[in-house]
Order: structure tokens, then sequence, then C-alpha cells
């Protein structure tokens, strides 16, 4: 990454004209970002404020916020040129091991940092993509502030088998705060010295955040503990309140789609979509928690349903799939219990849908949305969702099978809710999970990007 920095004509502590808030962990990153971005421009509306964050659920100029805004078609073709016409240019390497072009990611990073710097933004919010040693985010000589989210085993691969060693890898910045989480004791130890927990501002408990669901809680106090350390590094005049009025209005105007949102259909009154790219396990547990509460998946009184409930599913975990429905079984058990709802986890979705993350129902992805990594054979005997239906139905015997699909693609599965909504008069309450390429490909095939995005 530094030398394709130098390539575009820049060097690393270019980077930190940037005055960036970098932030990393394993689940929340993106919310924590989002919070972030949005009290930083609700207090300081006079700046100009970067965010860079991945994965894009429909087009990837959303990696690329300025002032809340996705680049334009227009400015991002400028600068992904800028960045790809000086890389060509320019081809001399250190060593003969380097790619002469970075992937994906490597180079999407390079436009933010491009983009941020022609801009003249006076901050920016960065979130790491993997995470660890190696993340292409990681050559900011000297970030203003750094948070790490909650931790979970993810990416071990790369980042290790235990929470000890992911946080040491997710810990390489210059850590300052961390969100607390029930491992809290175990993966603090693999942090950097220096690093804090962030204490509870009871003000908090009366603002009613933008992201729905309780886990968002701590992502929505890190994000505060970031802004106001931020502000306070750079020596610039705040308020004294412990939860001052802008950070309140920026906390509760905070949007980040495909996070525990509620979508109603623009085309199918009886539809409503609930998206969450909950992908891990923990996050699937706040998934399932946040839809199954009254008001949201379930009546607020005891009343019987009046509505149908689908649960579109799929998961690039490959073998951790089923244990990833134990989860949802699990949690929708307890949260069931809790409520006294009445209903049990069985019985609670009337259709379950496992498709993959082909956008079409002809085998093409949308542009933005292709993915290479999905093996050709699993795709073609849709070997992953035949394993997510064997789960189900294993977790849950009474389950109709007649009631479980595995279908190919999102487009298929749209066919089935759209179905659905015309066939029943009942209302359809449609959970997407499992995913952020799947929300992002629901998303574009039920034309919702207007309401959604």
């Amino acid at each position: 990454m530094v030398e394709y920095l130098e390539r575009i004509g820049y060097k690393t502590d270019d980077l930190n004209a940037l005055k960036v808030i970098h932030i990393t962990g394993t689940k929340g990153k993106g919310s924590t970002s989002a919070f972030t971005d949005s009290i930083l421009r609700h207090t300081k509306p006079e700046w100009k404020v970067g965010l860079y964050t991945s994965p894009h659920l429909v087009a990837v100029r959303e990696r690329i916020r300025v002032n809340g805004k996705p680049l334009s078609e227009e400015d991002f073709t400028k600068y992904f040129f800028e960045v790809w016409d000086k890389l060509q240019a320019n081809d001399s390497r250190k060593l003969e091991s380097t790619p002469f072009m970075p992937g994906y990611f490597r180079f999407v990073t390079l436009m933010a940092f491009h983009t941020f710097l022609s801009l003249g933004v006076d901050a920016t919010i960065l979130e790491v993509g993997v995470g660890g040693m190696y993340d292409s985010t990681n050559i900011v000589p000297k970030p203003i502030v750094t948070g790490v989210t909650a931790l979970g085993i993810d990416h071990v691969g790369v980042l290790g088998k235990t929470l000890k060693e992911i946080a040491w890898q997710k810990g390489r910045s210059s850590c300052v705060y961390r969100r607390t989480t029930r491992r809290g004791d175990e993966s603090l130890g693999g942090a950097r010295e220096g690093a804090q927990v962030t204490p509870m501002i009871p003000e908090m408990v009366n603002v009613k955040l933008g992201l729905a669901g309780a886990h968002q809680v701590g992502n929505s106090l890190l994000a505060v503990h970031l802004a106001k350390t931020f502000i306070h590094q750079l020596d610039l005049e705040s308020e004294e309140a412990p939860l001052p009025r802008s950070f309140i209005d920026g906390l509760q105007s905070t949007r980040w789609p495909g996070r525990c949102q509620t979508v109603a259909d623009p085309g199918y009154s009886n539809l409503t979509w609930y998206l969450d790219g909950a992908h891990t396990k923990e996050s699937l547990e706040c998934c399932i928690q946040w839809f199954s509460q009254p008001g949201v998946g379930v009546h607020l009184n005891s009343t019987p349903r009046s509505f149908q409930r689908v649960l579109i599913f799929n998961t690039g975990g490959g073998r951790a799939g089923p244990s990833f429905l134990e989860a949802v079984y699990n949690q929708l058990s307890t949260q069931l219990g809790q409520i006294q709802s009445g209903e049990d986890a069985p019985s609670f979705f009337d259709r379950v849908i496992f498709c993959t993350n082909v956008t079409y129902a002809d085998g093409g992805f949308k542009g933005d949305l292709t993915a290479v990594s999905l093996p050709p054979d699993d795709l073609a005997q849709l070997r992953t969702q035949h394993q997510l239906s064997d789960a189900w139905s294993s977790l849950m015997p009474s389950f109709p099978k007649d009631h479980i699909h595995v279908l190919p693609s999102v487009e298929h599965a749209i066919r089935i809710v759209h179905r659905l909504t015309t066939e029943c008069d009942s209302p359809v309450k449609a959970l997407v999970a499992g995913s952020l390429h799947l929300v992002g490909g629901v998303i574009e095939v039920a034309d919702l990007a207007e309401v959604a995005l």
C-alpha cells in the first residue's frame, strides 16, 4: 500500500492531513462509523467530513461519502481514473513480487485517500476492511483517535483463532477506545497498552437512536467518545456537557442502510422489509432480538397475529451456516419466552427461503454486486442452500418442508415474496439476514433503493 500510495503521488505522512478517526472491530464497525460521522456533521456543520466504509450494498460509490452522501457517478469516475491513470503511468516497484495493480479493496482505499485529500476534508472516519496489521487502511501514521468495536471470531485465516489473537491484530493502531463487550476481559488483553474501555454516559439513556437494535447502544457510546476525543485532540471549542445537544441530534439522525432497517415496500402496500446484513453468530442474535420485539416482527399486544413472516437467508460462512441457524433458533426461543408472546420458534416464520447472492434469475449479477469468490460447483448445485435447508429441518422438524425454498438467485426469492403478497389478504413481513451482499441484492431487485439507501 505504501508503494501504491507513492505511485499516485503521495507520502504516508500526507495522510495525516486527513485527520483520521480509525475504527476497527468485528461487529458494529459500520454503525459506529455512521454514528461518528453524523455526530461530527451536526457538531461542525461547516466542516467537510469524509467517511470510508465497506462493503457497499448496491453501488460501490457508497463506500466513499462526503458529508453523508456517496460520491456522484461523475465524481467517482473522475477520481477513479485519476488513480488508475497514475498507477498505469508509474510502474516503478521496489519489489518484483508487488503486483503491478492493486486488488479491489486496496484500489478503492487508495481512491478514498486521493478523494479526501483532493477535496480537503476537515475530518475522515476510516473503517477497516478485514482489519489486522496488514489491512489496507492501516498506513495512516498518526490517526487522531482510534476505536475498537465488539470483537468476535471472524476471518480466522488472517487474524487468528482466539479473541486475544484477533484483538491483537485489530488493535494494531494506536488504540484509544474500546467498546465494552460480554467478552471484554478476554479480548482486552490483545489490545495496545493505553486502551480505554468506553465509560457509560447516563444522559444517553433517554436518546432515541437513529439505528434500531439494543446492540446499537454500545456502538453509539463508542462513537460519542471518539467524537469527543477527536474534538479535544484538535483543541477545538466544544460544549462541556457530557452529551452536547449537537451530539444528541447526530445520534438521533444517524442512518445506516441494511442494519436493523425497516423499509415499507413502495410497490406493495402490504409488504414490509426488515433488512439486516448480520453475518456472524453474535450479530444474528442481535438481529433476531430486534426482529422478534413487539412492534417490529411481533404484535404489540397478545392478540393473534394477522400477518405472515418470511425469512430470506444466506451466508458465505460455508460449514458455519448450520451453526448460524442454530444461533437464530436459540435466540428466537429465548426472546419469545421473555416477551411471553405465546408463539414458539418452529411456528414463528411461515416461509423460509435460502437463496444464493446471485442477483438475477438469469444467473447474472448487478455490476456492483458481482461476487467472484463463490465456488461454481457450490452455486450450480446450491450446496450451501441445501445444507441450510437440512439444518433448518433438523432444528425444527415440525416446520412444513414445502414452506422451505431453496432458490438460485435473489430475484427468485423476491418472486416468492411478491406472490405471497398477492395471494393472501394479510400483510407480509420479510426479514432478510445473513449477508450484506444478500441485503444489497434485495434492495436492488425489489427496487427499494430510493426508500432504503
